[in-house]
């Protein structure tokens, strides 16, 4: 409970102007990008690391849960107040970036927009590699802590292997340091990366210091399309296990191209029912040769066309579309379902074919893009809550969305997070002892179970997907 009382205890922390307890203002703070909307009973925002360890230690004193939130890109209900208490809004902590190009590093605060980070890396000759559609929008602590990659994760890895230091305020309220400058480091226990990808859950950053690394000398990028979803699925498998590995593989099915084209004209073929992107990048000889295999194994294929960007713009407006996908289907129906999915590279084809039985068992508008050459598919569903029949429909869809996943040897998300949709399913994937050992750890850290309850663990009684 937030009475008056401690929001005087609150403004000896932060100034006034920085708290936020009016309806009007807490509202904003009620939904994220995800399906869900839950309501803040204050909002605090914070400037620096001090002022973030003394409100999570107010709040242990009082056990008010405590939501850590950035941008409010999250695609899984990760900054949702789902119990109310505290949002405090870390998009306001001070922005401090540094790029030690002598050392390959960039040390950043949280509030940093990730794009940001790629501009200031490049500026150096360097490269961050991790790249989430929203990096233009999306703060980096959002990022480390769901662990968001994007489509160059395919050749260079996720966003964990890039962060080899933090600070970080844990859930009791103290300040520690994990990890360092040191790419190598085996000093116990390797707390950086079990925070990132936490969701929030076992502590706030306040400082990530990042890997980079040298800038690819040359890339190129060619857009195939096919009138068959499933050849462009065998036709990543196909380049994947052929000896070349692309920094990216994006595909797009005919919902998404004719949404981007409705949306923003770019030129896509409206007739495929896919296309597939692909970019290498390094050497200008050997990039030269993977792109000409490439082409051959996508004509190979079944591919209808096969076009590959000749200048910069070219493959500029190439990226501009794929990343214009989730805007654009948002003009499709006023409710977005977005999920990620993920499955062995082997099993991308199969993982396909049940996305398409799935949707046309449910009747629903089904559209499926993402970064295919991981695995990392995004099965969006588009629809309207107000319609409560068809979002029963979409309960059951998404349901066996996630049960195709494991089924297939995959997992419940590669990048948005378990969230509170998901969380039913854990059990699933990790089985019984495999999720009592990951509580048992957040009881350890949290104790007073304080930081972004609700997320992540199914609550007591929940067995499956609530959309309504």
């Amino acid at each position: 409970m937030i009475d008056e009382q401690l929001v005087k205890q609150i403004q000896t922390i932060v100034s006034p102007e920085r708290i936020l307890t009016e309806l009007a203002e807490r509202y904003s703070y009620s939904y994220d990008a995800s399906f869900g909307e839950c309501l803040p009973d204050i909002v605090i925002q914070p400037k620096n690391t001090h002022e973030v360890a003394a409100l999570v230690r107010l709040a242990n004193e009082h056990h008010i849960p405590v939501y850590p939130r950035g941008a409010a890109t999250s695609l899984s209900g990760g900054s949702l107040a789902v119990e109310g208490g505290m949002t405090l809004d870390m998009s306001q902590f001070e922005k401090k970036l540094t790029i030690d190009r002598e050392n390959l590093l960039a040390i950043t605060t949280p509030s940093v927009i990730t794009g940001d980070i790629h501009k200031k890396a490049e500026e150096a000759g360097l490269f961050y590699p991790p790249d989430p559609s929203s990096s233009h929008v999306s703060t980096i602590g959002g990022n480390l802590l769901e662990n968001s990659s994007g489509p160059k994760g395919l050749k260079y890895g996720t966003t964990k292997e890039y962060v080899i230091g933090l600070e970080v305020v844990t859930p009791t309220g103290e300040i520690i340091r994990t990890g360092g400058r040191t790419v190598k480091n085996v000093t116990g226990y390797d707390l950086t990366r079990l925070i990132v990808g936490s969701e929030g859950t076992l502590g706030i950053v306040t400082e990530a210091t990042l890997r980079l690394i040298p800038k690819p000398l040359a890339r190129k990028t060619l857009l195939a399309s096919f009138t068959s979803i499933n050849d462009s699925g065998h036709a990543i498998t196909k380049i994947l296990s052929s000896g070349i590995l692309p920094s990216a593989m994006e595909l797009m099915d005919n919902a998404c191209i004719r949404a981007v084209e409705n949306y923003q004209p770019s030129g896509l073929p409206i007739d495929a029912e896919a296309i597939v992107i692909i970019e290498v990048d390094g050497h200008p000889a050997a990039i030269a040769e993977e792109m000409v295999n490439c082409e051959g194994i996508c004509w190979e294929q079944g591919a209808t066309n096969v076009k590959v960007a000749s200048t910069e713009t070219e493959r500029n407006e190439i990226w501009k579309a794929r990343k214009m996908v989730s805007p654009a289907i948002m003009q499709m129906g006023p409710t977005k379902i977005s999920e990620d999915a993920t499955v062995p590279r082997s099993q991308i084809p199969a993982m396909v074919e049940k996305l398409q039985k799935i949707r046309d068992k449910y009747q629903l508008n089904l559209v499926v893009f993402g970064h295919a050459g991981d695995g990392n598919l995004h099965p969006n569903i588009i629809t309207d809550k107000r319609n409560i029949e068809e979002m029963k429909r979409v309960e059951y869809a998404v349901s066996e969305i996630f049960e195709a996943a494991i089924e297939l040897g995959g997992t419940l998300s590669g990048e948005h997070g378990i969230g509170t949709l998901k969380a039913p399913y854990m059990e699933n994937e990790l089985g019984r002892d495999g999720l009592f050992m990951m509580k048992k750890i957040k009881e350890a850290w949290d104790p007073n179970n304080i930081l972004n309850p609700g997320k992540i663990f199914p609550q007591p009684g929940q067995t499956k997907v609530v959309l309504i």
